[in-house]
């Protein structure tokens, strides 16, 4: 009887470990690997398999984004999230973390390597060096640091619903940015007009691609506008933005929610 209890111990504490190191994870520090890209001081590559364009070098972002490798960029569904990173063994590392987000993807054969790489902008990589040694630190090529997964915070900015440049009356289409909180998405449903008064549901939108998500017309008539969106993170947090996209509005244009995720 000892020894089976032993045997179960033994199990459960296996499976203790599978948890935490699994990149997603919240349990603390793991380790991966960490290369760069683009330039030297810049915000990686606009752009980029999430969608987020030039939104990657303007404020939250701020440049401190970095590709995943397909455990962290999950085939898009991890666009968003935050991680702290830190180096320590190069002698340019100075051991304090910087916190980045996922917004790109790294296929390369080196992203694969380890169970999580991350091809941080050339902002992210240099800013994890002592006082002026970034550009030592980045000519050290590939990196092995220490990665937490962490709440995403951007102090009082709201979700923002950005209309893609192909959307139309039957064919909704949107970049889902800024969630505080875990950051990624696991769903996305809207609500056409008249959902308040019972006419409408909740229909499940597809993810096309990083962070776009879209909805055709199943009726052959335009989709009826104001939208709500009804948002489901990576942890199964549920979150409803009430009208964000009104009547009569435009492809390309950027509508900011009047909700956020507490961080």
């Amino acid at each position: 009887m000892a020894g089976s209890r032993g045997k179960l111990f033994l199990l459960a504490a296996l499976g203790v470990l599978s948890i935490l190191s699994l990149p997603a994870a919240t349990h603390g520090w793991a380790s991966g690997g960490a290369t760069w890209y683009g330039g030297p001081a810049g915000d990686g590559s606009e752009g980029g398999a999430c969608g987020y364009k030039s939104d990657v070098g303007q404020d939250p972002f701020s440049s401190m984004i970095a590709a995943g490798g397909e455990s962290l960029f999950k085939k898009g569904k991890g666009c968003g999230a935050c991680y702290r990173v830190k180096c320590k063994e190069n002698p340019a590392c100075s051991g304090n973390h910087v916190t980045i987000v996922i917004t790109d993807s790294c296929p390369d054969a080196t992203c694969q390597k380890e169970k999580a790489h991350f091809d941080m902008s050339g902002t992210a990589f240099g800013a994890m060096a002592k006082p002026g040694m970034a550009e030592k630190l980045r000519n050290a090529g590939i990196l092995k640091v220490d990665f937490d997964r962490v709440p995403c915070k951007y102090h009082g900015k709201k979700i923002s619903f950005k209309m893609d440049s192909g959307a139309n009356p039957f064919y909704l289409a949107m970049l889902v940015e800024y969630e505080a909180g875990d950051g990624d998405l696991a769903s996305v449903e809207v609500m056409e007009a008249g959902g308040t008064k019972g006419h409408a549901k909740w229909e499940p939108m597809r993810q096309s691609w990083g962070a776009l998500w879209c909805l055709d017309s199943k009726t052959g008539k335009p989709l009826q506008a104001p939208f709500s969106f009804r948002l489901t993170s990576g942890n199964g947090k549920v979150l409803v933005a009430n009208n964000v996209v009104p009547a009569g509005w435009n492809a390309g244009k950027a509508y900011q929610s009047k909700v956020n995720y507490p961080a």
